[in-house]
């Protein structure tokens, strides 16, 4: 991938990095729970830019791509700090959903038994 290319792909990912991480950040106390399509999109998002960047940046590159690279890494640094919460909520969602089902089984189960009876 050329100089140009690069620039021009770290500059959108940069973009969407940018917004994904506001939607996140509502308040310092209470960050906004990441829906399934922003974590779905943050991973693909990373996942392509960790391919384009794997070969490293040219040692003579520009200051449009230096400054990009620079922008990026930024934005992996407040991902990180937003990870403690997205893990919390991912936990707190899964106690959830583990409850529910629970209590589905018992329904099920009290339903199955129940109709066993008449």
């Amino acid at each position: 991938m050329n100089e140009d290319h690069l620039t021009q792909n770290l500059r959108q990912t940069n973009t969407r990095l940018r917004q994904w991480l506001e939607s996140l950040e509502t308040g310092p106390v209470h960050p906004m729970a990441p829906s399934p399509r922003i974590i779905a999109e943050l991973l693909s998002e990373l996942i392509r830019a960790g391919e384009w960047l794997r070969d490293g940046v040219p040692a003579a590159s520009g200051q449009e791509l230096k400054a990009e690279v620079a922008e990026y890494r930024r934005n992996l640094a407040r991902l990180r700090t937003q990870m403690p919460a997205i893990h919390n909520h991912l936990l707190q969602e899964r106690a959830r959903l583990e409850a529910e089902r629970t209590r589905i089984e018992s329904a099920a189960a009290w339903a199955t038994g129940s109709h066993q009876t008449l």
